[in-house]
């Protein structure tokens, strides 16, 4: 059964698959292995398969749930649903039959928009021709960095989504978007691009900071592209307003480039998710794709 989300940028959650493998430094403070464990011991039957303790953990083995292919099939209301919250569809351990048939629901429920998204990228271009990609599906991947950007941006932007997006969340290192990807080379204009960007801090108990610079940076790229840009939260570190220097206060962290001569950077501080808001500079940053305008242009 899907429940509806607190997440930002969607309204439901499905997961016809669950459980995953950490992959990256973007997967080291996993709230979905967390919550698998605690569903586990809830006893809640899609998570009673245990992961490798080196990369995943109890509840989080990668698991198939055909009862669930029928879920969209009974919500009556138009909904933005992410496609597996506690998983990836991606993962090299789904069978590609089963992507396969995710894909075909999501093309008989045109009333929806899926949004699916994966730090697998490389999987991407192995299985494209073998897939549908109807319209109200946006593929995206995860971005947590440069690094990460660079190799999982040019397999998606390959794809034949008519949305593609790239969630920088949780951004834990600066991201530049290359002109290519976001429709700004003046030698590749009319090529696939960027459609719209996620960005969010860490949240958890172990969460890194985000540098607002990094943030400003990512929405000053998209503004001046026409990208969507959503500002999802802080997470559980927000700048307190002040810059420091030297050693940091007990309880705040000193991030981003320095600021003046004398090397002042900005402060900030552990709080609640809650409490750090979803503000930057100012105002929220609540974008999404035009879908109608996108399907104008891809006719032409």
């Amino acid at each position: 059964m899907s429940d509806s989300s607190s997440i930002e940028w969607c309204d439901t959650t499905w997961n016809p698959t669950t459980g995953c493998d950490r992959i990256s430094a973007g997967c080291d403070n996993c709230y979905a292995l967390v919550m698998a464990r605690r569903l586990k011991a809830m006893g809640q039957a899609k998570y009673q398969t245990d992961g490798d303790p080196r990369t995943s953990g109890p509840g989080f083995g990668l698991a198939v749930h055909e009862d669930t292919l029928n879920d969209p099939f009974t919500w009556r209301k138009p909904r933005k649903v992410f496609v597996n919250s506690m998983s990836d569809l991606f993962h090299a351990r789904v069978p590609l039959d089963f992507v396969r048939r995710v894909f075909e629901v999501i093309e008989a429920t045109p009333q929806h928009t899926y949004q699916v998204l994966t730090k697998r990228a490389s999987r991407l271009p192995k299985v494209a021709d073998k897939l549908p990609w109807p319209s109200n599906l946006w593929m995206g991947v995860s971005t947590e960095d440069q690094e990460q950007a660079d190799l999982r941006i040019p397999p998606l932007l390959a794809t034949p989504a008519k949305v593609k997006f790239a969630s920088a969340e949780p951004l834990i290192g600066e991201v530049i978007l290359h002109d290519d990807w976001i429709g700004l080379d003046p030698y590749r204009r009319g090529e696939p691009s960027l459609n719209w960007v996620i960005v969010g801090g860490e949240s958890g108990p172990k969460a890194r900071p985000m540098s607002p610079d990094w943030a400003r940076h990512l929405r000053d790229q998209c503004v001046s592209a026409g990208v969507p840009y959503f500002f999802k939260q802080w997470g559980s570190w927000a700048p307190s307003g002040w810059h420091g220097i030297g050693r940091p206060l007990p309880g705040s962290f000193f991030v981003g480039d320095e600021v003046d001569a004398a090397g002042h950077r900005v402060e900030m501080v552990r709080t609640s998710k809650h409490e750090a808001g979803r503000e930057l500079d100012g105002r929220t940053w609540d974008q999404f794709p035009d879908t109608k305008t996108l399907e104008v242009a891809s006719r032409g």
